[in-house]
């Protein structure tokens, strides 16, 4: 996923690079084709642009008053990142995971935040446990807040991701980066009934045994997690197709 800042901060708790939701452009003549594709990547990570979506390379130029060369480097970014899908004659949508390809995608974030677990408590310094315990608290602020439920989710999946950025393995890190925003989508396609009170309430959890130096856990403590979230979806039945127009979806 092209790389919105997942850091928390205190400006965490408004979206990072996310188009516009007064009506007015998003973003001018100038914009590179990094920052467009993290605007649309930020759009689908927070449910702006659901599974599905149609994205007209016309309609995002308007949007974003570039040409069409621009968004389609754009689009072919987010395409390496499994979040948009390219089929030739037709154009570009937002992924639509499939059943066993969400099993997949929790699968192996099990593996690897197995291991996540173990490098951050091997490495972990002060600073990133006060980081991530700062993330928490905006997390809960969020949940406090009924009108930011793109936001608070968003601060939940970013968890995951600063935890592995604290391991030091970049590698690693943008593995579980992308991983994090597939899930943002199979979430949406598969109408997840994920308590978010209880998953911030995990992640506090989790820490306190980071911070004890009890790696299997703590290890044990995520792959519940991961599970509990995994089993919150509806994934009995495949879900039908869903567009929206993009100029709305993004200025919305």
């Amino acid at each position: 996923m092209p790389r919105a800042s997942s850091k928390p901060s205190a400006s965490s708790a408004a979206p990072v690079a996310a188009p516009a939701e007064n009506g007015a452009a998003p973003a001018d003549k100038n914009s590179s084709i990094e920052s467009i594709a993290n605007d649309i990547a930020t759009a689908i990570v927070e449910k702006r642009l659901p599974p599905g979506t149609w994205l007209r390379e016309e309609a995002l130029g308007r949007v974003y008053s570039v040409s069409r060369t621009k968004v389609r480097a754009a689009l072919l970014m987010l395409s390496k990142d499994k979040l948009i899908e390219m089929i030739p004659d037709k154009g570009a949508f937002v992924c639509q995971p499939t059943v066993d390809e969400a099993r997949e995608v929790f699968a192996v974030r099990r593996i690897l935040e197995r291991e996540v677990v173990r490098l951050f408590i091997a490495n972990a310094r002060p600073r990133d446990y006060q980081t991530l315990e700062q993330h928490i608290k905006f997390e809960r602020t969020a949940l406090r807040q009924s009108t930011m439920g793109t936001v608070r989710e968003k601060l939940l999946g970013d968890f995951h991701v600063a935890l592995a950025e604290a391991t030091g393995n970049h590698t690693l890190a943008e593995m579980v980066r992308e991983l994090v925003a597939r899930s943002s989508l199979i979430a949406m396609l598969y109408h997840s009934s994920n308590d978010p009170h209880c998953s911030s309430d995990e992640h506090s959890d989790f820490l306190r045994l980071c911070r004890k130096g009890d790696v299997e856990a703590a290890v044990t403590c995520m792959i519940e997690h991961l599970e509990r979230i995994e089993a919150s979806l509806e994934l009995g039945t495949e879900k039908p197709d869903r567009q929206l127009d993009l100029v709305k979806a993004l200025l919305a």
